[in-house]
């Protein structure tokens, strides 16, 4: 199977588990009887979506970083900076979520 191939495999199937979760927001908005439902929803996809993209990063930097690796030893560090720097965007959905939770 080709690279996209597993991706949109693995997208669709977050995908499923984002919206498996956000029938539990739908069921605290019926508990609560507030206006927090579109907060829980939207915290739910940003940070899937922050978990997604990351992945996809990780992926494509670390493969690069491999490859680079193998013909230049020394480029060790600077390829886990650049690995680092990659991960980094599942953090930044994280924060923002938190953010979004925050508010309600």
């Amino acid at each position: 199977m080709r690279d996209e191939g597993r991706i949109g495999l693995v997208a669709k199937a977050l995908c499923g588990a984002c919206l498996a979760c956000a029938g539990s927001a739908f069921a605290q908005e019926t508990a609560a009887a507030g206006g927090n439902m579109w907060a829980y929803i939207s915290a739910a996809i940003v940070a899937s979506v922050g978990s997604i993209a990351a992945g996809i990063a990780v992926s494509f930097v670390g493969a690069a970083a491999m490859g680079a690796m193998s013909e230049k030893p020394e480029l060790s560090g600077r390829a886990l900076i650049y690995v680092g720097l990659a991960e980094g965007i599942a953090i930044y959905g994280l924060i923002i979520a938190i953010m979004i939770l925050n508010k309600v």
